[in-house]
């Protein structure tokens, strides 16, 4: 999540999985996204559910180049 205060105002971007790599290192994900294009992408608020529109899915793959 990105902004806000005191959990008030936050967006999330969230990314698809194939976007995502796991370092047994670091024990967690890793990404590799410029921060200036994380902020055009696309993004819901706490109380929002985005993936009840069906196409949701599809514009995060697209913007993220990955199938």
């Amino acid at each position: 999540s990105f902004g806000g205060f005191l959990g008030l105002g936050e967006s999330y971007h969230p990314l698809p999985w194939k976007a995502l790599v796991y370092d047994t290192r670091l024990e967690g994900y890793v990404v590799d996204i410029d921060p200036t294009h994380l902020e055009n992408a696309p993004r819901h608020g706490a109380d929002e559910d985005p993936f009840a529109d069906p196409a949701y899915g599809e514009r995060l793959r697209d913007f993220y180049g990955v199938r």
